[in-house]
Formats: structure tokens, C-alpha cells, sequence
């Protein structure tokens, strides 16, 4: 059922009646609808929620400004505080785990376990960091100089992107983009109290299960990994019998 949050800040989907026990993150530019083979393969003894993240095309209006996952985290609180069953599981797929995190070590008391699947947690180790081309190079020192107009940098920007980074709807969300590509999350894992379980495509190309095996080290034995054959990025839908395993043991 699609229900308004937060006094209509923020929209989502629940799934079963409450008590929700469960909450749901999607990853970059997907929705609630990522989560409806799992969620409502829990619902029938577990209420749950999934949220559309603001700008990401569901009705959850994008963010006035850009702002990292952080400020996401933030705007997911108060459906946590308000409207979940503390404690609750968090599950978050790529940019939603992200999310996820934050909401575990700014909350401990409201999240009793993470469910994290392809979120990019660490830096890859797998490949070089990629160098922006010459002529990009360029035109960014110009524009520091005044002498590419915003405009033209944009443009530079947008043929020169990742096709997440072409595709975003706004410059805002083109903007939370390169913010959340930026951060770092070792300090945040470093501050985690709550067990997590990590279900991770085993041929994910945007997170690769390295990202998870070395997740997994940081956190010792607060961490179970879960490693899926033949499973790429899209664990929710290609792989939903594992995150909901990985949550009812925590319920």
C-alpha cells in the first residue's frame, strides 16, 4: 500500500500491518518496487516498509539542495523514529546501504541489524580509479577561471559522466551523485554496534564481491557474508529468497 510519511515529506510503500519491523532503502534512481518480492515475502508475519529516497522517481520529491548519503539518512529518520518498531532491520541495496549505514551509526538504538547488498562501502581495489580525459581537464581549470561559463561546464560535465551521472534528472541529483561517489565509509564501519549481514552477487560489476570480502575483515564477527553464484548488482530482485533469509534472522 502507498502511504505518505513524515507528513508527506517523504513517500513509500508498506507492506502487511503494523507493527513494521522492517525498513527498506532501494539503490540510485529505483524505487519501492525493487523490494516487493522480498518485502512481501516477510509481510505476512512481519510488517515492513520501503521508501522511494527523495529525487530517485518515485513521489518523494528530490532534495532542495544536494547533500550526500548523510543528509539522505537524515530524511529517512523520522520514518524510522515514528513509524517503525524499534528496533528495526534496515535493508539497503547500493546507494540505500549507504544510506542504511549512516541511519545505524547516527540511530543504534532504533536499528537492530543492516541488510547490505552492492553498496559500494570501500574504494575498489580491482581497478585503477579512472582519470578524467584531457580536454574535461581542461575545460575544469578553465571554469575555475571564469573563462567556461556554467553552462558550457555542465555540458562538458554531462558528455563526459557515467551513464548514472548522464541520466540523473537535475543538476541536484547529478550533484548528490558526485557527492555520494566521493565518500568514504570506514569511519562509519568502524562505529557500527549492530550485527550485519552482507548478501552480495557473487558477479556484481558496480560493488564486486571484493568490496564485501573486505567489509567483512573490517567488521570481524559482526558480519555474516553471504556470497550468491551467478547473481549480479540487482540482489532484490534477482536474488529475494537471500535478503529475506538474511533478515528473518534477525527479527
Amino acid at each position: 500500500m502507498r502511504k505518505a510519511f513524515d507528513q508527506g515529506r517523504i513517500f513509500g510503500t508498506t507492506y502487511g500491518s503494523a507493527p513494521f519491523r522492517v525498513l527498506a532503502l532501494p539503490g540510485w534512481m529505483h524505487t519501492t518496487s525493487d523490494f516487493d518480492a522480498c518485502l512481501g515475502a516477510l509481510a505476512p508475519s512481519t510488517g515492513c516498509v520501503a521508501l522511494d529516497l527523495p529525487g530517485f522517481g518515485g513521489a518523494t520529491p528530490e532534495p532542495a539542495r544536494a547533500m550526500g548519503s548523510a543528509g539522505y539518512a537524515a530524511a529517512v529518520a523520522p520514518v524510522l523514529h515514528h513509524d517503525l518498531e524499534a528496533p528495526a532491520v534496515v535493508v539497503g541495496h547500493s546507494f540505500g546501504g549507504r544510506v542504511a549505514l549512516h541511519l545505524a551509526v547516527a540511530h543504534p538504538e532504533q536499528v537492530a541489524a543492516l541488510v547490505l547488498t552492492g553498496v559500494p562501502l570501500l574504494r575498489r581495489t580491482d581497478r585503477p580509479a579512472a582519470k578524467p580525459p584531457l580536454a574535461f581537464r581542461v575545460a575544469r581549470a578553465l571554469h575555475r577561471r571564469g573563462l567556461l561559463s556554467d553552462e558550457r561546464m555542465e555540458a562538458r560535465r554531462r558528455r563526459s559522466g557515467s551513464a548514472d551521472y548522464r541520466n540523473a534528472p537535475s543538476t541536484i541529483m547529478r550533484d548528490v551523485l558526485v557527492t555520494a561517489t566521493n565518500e568514504t565509509y570506514e569511519e562509519q564501519l568502524a562505529a557500527l554496534r549492530c550485527p550485519v549481514e552482507l548478501v552480495w552477487g557473487e558477479a556484481d560489476d558496480q560493488a564486486p564481491a571484493s568490496v564485501a570480502e573486505r567489509t567483512a575483515s573490517i567488521l570481524g564477527s559482526q558480519a555474516t557474508l553471504t556470497t550468491l553464484s551467478g547473481v549480479g548488482h540487482l540482489t532484490p530482485t534477482s536474488a529475494p529468497e537471500a535478503i529475506v533469509s538474511a533478515v528473518r534472522r534477525h527479527l
